[in-house]
């Protein structure tokens, strides 16, 4: 297993989905957040390595969209969710990704994510709120699917993107922040590990006094 310390020069990517109550993260719950920390592979290869889930509790005053609920599926005051506070859930999962960080030998994470900004405005909103001093993300660079899938596919919707690529995707499952951050990830990681060989030749040329296409 390599080191991706400089792969993405020093970041640590992982994949992060949120389900929230809405779309204003100052305002409005965080209520679901996983993350997929990758690695790679001998070869070079960008793949999954850990998935990091929690069910969150509402912050005291946090606005909840009906309609948010009812896109997401999420029951509240089902006591199987399990929630925990929004410090207790960004500990767990930080916790895993600053060792990740540090067995990489990177500086930091970035967030990559579908619409990466509203996964990372959630998240660096609970941060404030739960007075974290290290948040292991950098603060406002991200890695974006919807991006990446529009430039190589023509596909801005994960959905899209991913039966495109023959990933699939199962309207039963979408939603639910687990799923589609393990998802996001096999997406990012298929169009990383269908680059690479571009960006060496690119790279090589460049190196011999070539301009990159």
């Amino acid at each position: 297993m390599q080191q991706l310390k400089h792969t993405f020069r020093g970041f640590l990517p992982v994949v992060v989905d949120v389900e929230t109550g809405g779309f204003n993260a100052r305002t409005d719950a965080l209520l679901e957040v996983a993350a997929v920390i990758l690695g790679t592979e001998d070869d070079g290869r960008l793949v999954r390595r850990q998935t990091v889930f929690a069910q969150v509790e509402p912050f005291p005053g946090a606005n909840i969209e009906k309609a948010a609920l009812e896109v997401n599926g999420i029951k509240i005051d089902n006591p199987l969710r399990m929630a925990v506070p929004e410090r207790e859930a960004l500990d767990k999962l930080f916790r895993p990704i600053r060792n990740a960080v540090s067995e990489n030998g990177c500086s930091r994470a970035v967030l990559v994510g579908h619409n990466a900004h509203f996964d990372l405005g959630f998240v660096n909103a609970a941060v404030e709120r739960s007075g974290i001093k290290r948040n292991p993300f950098h603060p406002f660079s991200v890695f974006d699917t919807a991006t990446l899938g529009g430039v190589l596919l023509g596909q801005t919707v994960l959905a899209k993107a991913l039966e495109a690529t023959g990933l699939g995707h199962d309207t039963r499952e979408a939603h639910s922040a687990i799923y589609d951050a393990e998802k996001t990830a096999d997406l990012f990681c298929l169009l990383y590990n269908s680059a690479r060989e571009v960006r060496q030749q690119l790279l090589l040329r460049a190196g011999e006094g070539g301009e990159p296409a």
